[in-house]
């Protein structure tokens, strides 16, 4: 069985890869920085070279999408663009080069990893909450289109992971990495269309998310008070 997995130098990418290694995949991995383990070619999501790069690596059975940045919202919104470009329009392009390839094949498996913050309406940092709500979207809708012909794709939301990302403060019902990969392990098993983890952090953004959305449509409809 062959694996692509783009961002795997290091974090959930990195413990998934020693993780399907150890069970006997084939794994081709990409990102911006050298991999320690399996074949892996250095390039940048975001780089016009990557669809070339995607093309050499030729049929996989198993996509998983796990590049990410954030950046916290400041007077230039460059980072929150990049966030737009590597964790969505990235996984857009992944899955472009992949997904024709499973179809002729008839099988195959995208997964992509996204976040809990994809209920939220966020001022630390829009565009990685954007990113990450059109990425759940468009995985659920791709799973829609593809299951029926053999291709399922599976949105993973995850809370807190120890890893660089996990910038904030406060991290509450953080966990490992190989937490983490114990939980995309079983989703190559069973092939969900989503899945939320920790479910109690799901619980509570999900709540927050509807407040937020609440109270930003209480602003929009208030008079203007001057």
């Amino acid at each position: 069985m062959r694996a692509l997995i783009v961002g795997n130098s290091d974090g959930i990418g990195l413990a998934l890869t020693h993780r399907l290694l150890a069970d006997g995949w084939t794994v081709t991995g990409l990102s911006r920085s050298p991999a320690p383990v399996g074949s892996h070619h250095v390039v940048d999501v975001t780089s016009p070279d990557f669809p070339m790069v995607l093309a050499e690596v030729g049929g996989v059975d198993l996509c998983v999408y796990a590049a990410g940045v954030g950046e916290p919202l400041g007077e230039d919104l460059a980072g929150q663009t990049r966030a737009l470009e590597v964790n969505l329009l990235g996984a857009a392009r992944t899955f472009e080069a992949v997904v024709p390839r499973m179809l002729a094949a008839g099988r195959g498996h995208l997964i992509g990893l996204s976040s809990l913050a994809d209920t939220t309406i966020s001022a630390q940092a829009p565009g990685y909450a954007a990113s990450k709500a059109g990425l759940t979207s468009y995985l659920l809708s791709l799973d829609a289109a593809l299951r029926p012909r053999g291709v399922p794709a599976t949105a993973v939301r995850f809370g807190f992971v120890d890893t660089k990302m996990a910038k904030s403060p406060v991290t509450p019902f953080k966990i490992s990495t190989d937490r983490a990969a114990d939980v995309l392990i079983r989703c190559i098993r069973t092939r969900p269309a989503i899945v939320s983890y920790p479910r109690r952090m799901a619980a509570v953004t999900g709540t927050l998310g509807l407040l937020l959305r609440a109270t930003a449509r209480l602003r929009r409809s208030r008079p203007d008070a001057s």
